[in-house]
């Protein structure tokens, strides 16, 4: 059909709609790119991300095993010149160069090995976690307790809370009342950065909490730090062992804290090892619980 001069029914059109297709198709594919280089840009920013994020938290690992290497290997060094006398072991120590005070019956067939700062908050919590479960293993004959006595936060943070704290539970241990004191201590210990048991008074004041301890024979003990040197030479075995910090707990040898192989340490866990090791053997002597507060 001839819609005047030059113009044909079939140009027109077939010509208009051959365009807007391609425009719309060059439009889809435009789209479609856009959104992929959206996607992969997208990508690329989530594992920068990831990246970034799995360095930090090596790093921070690295940090924390860096930290405890250091804690372990610094421990006790601003109290090594207040600890230059005579060393004198508290009654009863035992162990080689009697570095440990024993809790429990000497002759339990297992023997938990403790090295522990009366300043360390990791400690207080393993000590408030497992000290009923503790006892109760002492009382019944399965258990005895050697604990060492550790400086390692006075050497980290400063000050001399962890090296008072230790000559008063030595100076306890002279009194029989070691295990007493040495709940009351983790039961009432200040924060970590808190010096409070630098104070010798604040260590007599808390003997009573204990009956019998505050006596003017306690008293001398703590305010001449009697026991200073042997908590030093106990220290520099701590640091002389390759431990990696406090608490340090050893069931026969063994270590136990965080876990033993691949099981954590639980109360549950704590019993059946414990059980584990004395199958076939007679427990020891019955002993009674400290009592403090």
């Amino acid at each position: 059909m001839d819609l005047g001069p030059g113009r044909h029914e079939s140009a027109s059109p077939v010509r208009c709609c051959g365009v807007s297709e391609k425009n719309q198709e060059g439009k889809r594919a435009a789209r479609d790119r856009l959104i992929q280089q959206r996607e992969q840009t997208k990508a690329r920013e989530r594992r920068r991300r990831t990246l970034i994020v799995s360095t930090a938290v090596v790093g921070v690992l690295a940090l924390a095993a860096v930290v405890g290497v250091i804690a372990a290997n610094s421990g006790g060094k601003s109290s090594k010149d207040k600890a230059s006398g005579p060393v004198v072991a508290p009654s009863g120590a035992t162990g080689k160069d009697s570095l440990a005070i024993q809790v429990g019956p000497a002759d339990a067939p297992s023997t938990l090995t403790i090295w522990e700062d009366f300043r360390c908050p990791v400690c207080a919590q393993f000590e408030n976690a497992f000290r009923d479960t503790i006892h109760g293993l002492e009382q019944s004959g399965q258990l005895k307790v050697e604990y060492h006595l550790a400086t390692l936060i006075d050497g980290n943070l400063g000050g001399s809370g962890s090296r008072k704290a230790a000559n008063a539970a030595a100076c306890a241990q002279d009194a029989g009342k070691f295990p007493a004191y040495h709940d009351v201590l983790y039961r009432n210990q200040p924060q970590e950065s808190d010096d409070a048991f630098g104070d010798n008074s604040k260590l007599i004041d808390l003997s009573k909490k204990v009956d019998g301890l505050d006596t003017p024979t306690f008293r001398s003990c703590v305010d001449d730090g009697t026991h200073d040197s042997w908590v030093q030479k106990s220290n520099t075995a701590f640091q002389n062992g390759g431990f990696q910090g406090t608490p340090t707990a050893l069931l026969n040898g063994e270590s136990i804290f965080p876990k033993k192989g691949n099981e954590p340490i639980t109360v549950a866990n704590l019993k059946k090892w414990v059980t584990e090791a004395n199958k076939g053997k007679h427990p020891g002597t019955a002993t009674p619980a400290p009592t403090g507060s």
